[in-house]
């Protein structure tokens, strides 16, 4: 019986063909995205974003990319990556590929943990094609890469993995096992074995390669049942993945439960993540953002609640913070609704990006700078310190000249939030009486 050597499993069966990616048919047969990349012409090859599960088959597509193409690829992570990593591994690239006619692969692993900086330095790269850049992602490009990026790259989406994928991929390990190492597995019950490795190919490999090595033992019984794989791999049956895109997944169902006054859902998913072992802070940061998003003004004791919650959180920790967390989210599930305050930040950010950083009015100018004083002083509608009138109200003009009577917010009809809007519009219209 041979032994197992220094190069894990996973990468020894890793595939080396586009036809023998198992799970991803839509992109890698023939007439499909992937395919198509590799059998045109070199001048079809672009710059693109591989977006899906962990142990999808992001870094073996790199791979197979990479040889058969004959590019060469330069590897980064953007977990230890910084902007100097970046330049120099695109300088390495021109330098080491300068007689080559295709421009070299660099692929970057979890290109979404990039800071826009970051990001930005592969623009010129890119869009000049010095390099054909791939990224792998877990999380939703949409929302973690930037637009100038995002415009320059296709995006391309791997699917968890069916369970005919996984079965392939299972096949293929037991095959390697019995032929070259003499390890002869078989495996009675399978519905643990595919529980615990989720629809990551790299776990199910694995922990294939975790009962191979259980049964080096000559005197080893190498007949496995659900309850003896169980035991042998030690890990939590629970399908969550808090570094994963499932770890997003099940926060969104979260927050939108809250958003939807479900207070069991809402609860629910608490208790998912928490039995998932997630970040207390991470959970309590989420419900901050959800307190000033989706209930604002129609409560705005829920911020001061959510804020105090992470606060607490932070402090105590588990296993005590799931009391405080609990009394949150069922605080903000039964909260009074408003995004009112939401709406009218964007839509002040779209005016700006639409009209510019308009001139502010000279009245509102600080007049506290030297070179201003005169204009201020002499400044043809002059401030009015509204303190000095009744109700602390004085009416005068604060927009720039171009947006004058321009309206971001508008009140919903939630009593609290009505309340704030009767004041104003009595202050207003008392005045102007």
């Amino acid at each position: 019986m041979k032994e197992f050597g220094q190069i894990p499993l996973a990468e020894i069966i890793r595939p080396k063909k586009l036809e023998d990616v198992v799970g991803q048919e839509h992109l890698t047969e023939p007439g499909k995205p992937l395919y198509n990349l590799l059998k045109k012409s070199s001048a079809a090859m672009h710059s693109f974003i591989l977006y899906g599960p962990p142990g999808t088959g992001k870094t073996t597509l790199a791979h197979i990319i990479s040889n058969e193409s004959g590019r060469k690829i330069f590897y980064l992570s953007a977990l230890n990556a910084g902007v100097k990593d970046i330049r120099d591994a695109i300088q390495e690239a021109q330098i080491k590929d300068l007689f080559r006619t295709s421009a070299p692969i660099l692929f970057i692993d979890e290109i979404h943990r990039f800071s826009k900086n970051q990001q930005d330095s592969l623009l010129e790269a890119v869009e000049k094609g010095i390099i054909v850049l791939i990224g792998a992602t877990t999380e939703n490009p949409s929302f973690e890469l930037n637009n100038a990026l995002l415009s320059r790259c296709q995006i391309y989406t791997l699917r968890p993995l069916n369970k005919e994928a996984k079965e392939k991929i299972v096949k293929n390990a037991l095959q390697y096992c019995s032929s070259y190492l003499d390890i002869h597995i078989n495996i009675e019950e399978d519905s643990i074995l595919y529980q615990l490795a989720g629809n990551d190919a790299r776990k199910l490999v694995t922990s294939i390669e975790i009962l191979a090595k259980y049964c080096e033992d000559a005197t080893s019984n190498c007949t496995f049942t659900d309850e003896k794989i169980k035991n042998i791999l030690q890990q939590n049956i629970r399908q969550y993945d808090k570094d994963g895109n499932f770890h997003y997944d099940i926060i969104s169902a979260m927050i939108k439960s809250i958003r939807g006054s479900d207070v069991d859902a809402s609860l629910y998913y608490l208790g998912r993540m928490l039995a998932g072992g997630e970040n207390v802070e991470f959970i309590g940061r989420r419900l901050v953002i959800s307190a000033a998003e989706d209930i604002g003004l129609a409560n705005p004791n829920a911020l001061l609640i959510a804020n105090a919650c992470l606060q607490s959180c932070a402090k105590i920790g588990m296993p005590e913070a799931r009391i405080i967390l609990s009394q949150c989210t069922i605080y903000l599930a039964s909260s009074p609704k408003s995004n009112s305050a939401y709406l009218a930040i964007d839509k002040v950010l779209t005016e700006i990006s639409q009209s510019g950083d308009l001139p502010v009015p000279l009245h509102l100018r600080n007049a506290g700078i030297e070179y201003e004083k005169d204009s201020f002083q002499n400044a043809s509608v002059p401030y009015i310190y509204p303190h000095n009138y009744e109700s602390n109200y004085y009416p005068q003009e604060y927009l720039p000249e171009d947006l004058k009577g321009k309206v971001f917010y508008t009140s919903s009809a939630q009593l609290q939030e009505q309340k704030l809007a009767q004041y104003l519009f009595k202050l207003k219209n008392d005045y102007s009486k």
